[in-house]
């Protein structure tokens, strides 16, 4: 499913216009964004929860050349399903 798919569920389930449930949708993902930038997580009781998780500088190999590259660390979003939606998948 991709974006203008999950807006047109979201508004068919809600009852709201494809234009109103786009700006919802919208809304939810700038506010999970901005939350993550400020380090905080945001979680969702049984859906799951998003949060920053710190990335190890680590060292790997460039796959033509064999030449050893250096990676810096870094961080990078994570989402860890809930126990709802690791049911409703089984």
């Amino acid at each position: 499913m991709n974006k203008p798919e999950l807006i047109s569920k979201v508004a068919e389930k809600s009852g709201l216009s494809k234009k109103d449930a786009e700006k919802a949708v919208n809304a939810f993902i700038e506010t999970v964004i901005e939350s993550l930038k400020s380090d905080n997580s945001v979680q969702l009781i049984g859906f799951g929860s998003f949060q920053v998780k710190q990335r190890a500088a680590r060292e790997a190999r460039h796959p033509k050349t064999g030449e050893t590259l250096k990676i810096a660390a870094a961080n990078v979003p994570s989402f860890k399903a809930g126990q709802r939606l690791k049911e409703a998948v089984k």
